[in-house]
């Protein structure tokens, strides 16, 4: 366990559409608390299965569980290391066209009416305003792994670029994946032993990027910008992830629950996982 104080307090422009997760940096260290259900086991298993990828471990933020203690109470969540360098700053998606053209980004992709052109226009504008190169293959990651783990909040708040104090841009590792796997259970989803409830509610969780199903987005990114990510990792990978989750830190209920969406989506979008290397 950790203790934090008041101190180490952030308050970053990366909001969920759900609300104000609680952040904090100590030192070199970052932190978050889950917030509406099981946030921080969502992060940690996807970004450890995420280790059996074609993915090289720059391009995505690990995630470690951690229990947080913070003003007398105490809180499940993850900790990662701080992956900006000295003279780096993150800037979201939307923060970068409202400095640029003053309007919000989300607004612009929604004044958009087609969803093929919503994604060019995300990618290229963002290489325009950026110089980046390939951000196409970059957004194809992305959204991906939020398809294949149902993550409903990547919205233009949690999709960024690094500035350089130089004001070079370089590609953001891929963070936040705490709204996958129907972690909100406080308000979406709630936790049920139906699995005929648990896949209905599969089906209905929608993405925000730019268009409003998964498998659409998938397939509109592989279109535009080709497959650019492999799995490796296997039914048993993600049961021995689960394994080592401490004892009594989630219910069996959650753990059995995360376990039951993970081995649906290798069976739905088994093409996606490749033998291992």
């Amino acid at each position: 366990m950790v203790e934090l104080f008041e101190q180490h307090r952030l308050e970053t422009d990366t909001k969920s559409s759900k609300g104000n997760q609680l952040k904090w940096r100590d030192g070199d260290i970052w932190y978050k608390a889950d917030f509406t259900g099981y946030e921080g086991l969502a992060e940690y298993l996807i970004s450890h299965l995420l280790q059996k990828s074609s993915l090289d471990s720059s391009e995505f933020v690990l995630y470690d569980l951690e229990t947080i203690k913070y003003k007398n109470n105490v809180y499940n969540g993850v900790k990662s290391k701080n992956f900006l360098k000295k003279g780096h700053q993150l800037i979201t998606l939307e923060r970068l066209f409202k400095n640029v053209y003053g309007q919000s980004l989300n607004s612009m992709i929604y004044k958009t009416p087609d969803d093929e052109d919503r994604l060019k226009l995300i990618v290229n504008e963002t290489e325009r305003i950026t110089g980046l190169k390939n951000f196409g293959k970059y957004m194809s990651k992305i959204l991906t792994v939020d398809s294949f783990f149902l993550n409903e909040d990547r919205h233009t708040h949690n999709i960024a670029v690094l500035m350089h104090d130089t004001n070079q841009y370089e590609i953001c590792p891929i963070f936040d994946q705490g709204a996958a796997l129907l972690a909100d259970t406080t308000i979406d989803y709630p936790l049920t032993d139906d699995d005929a409830k648990l896949y209905d509610m599969m089906d209905s969780v929608k993405p925000k990027t730019f268009c409003n199903d998964f498998l659409e987005q998938l397939e509109i990114v592989e279109k535009l910008y080709g497959q650019n990510i492999e799995f490796y990792f296997s039914k048993q990978d993600v049961r021995d992830i689960l394994d080592a989750i401490p004892v009594g830190m989630y219910s069996d209920i959650v753990i059995n629950r995360v376990l039951r969406i993970c081995l649906e989506r290798i069976r739905q979008l088994g093409y996606l996982c490749k033998p291992r290397k």
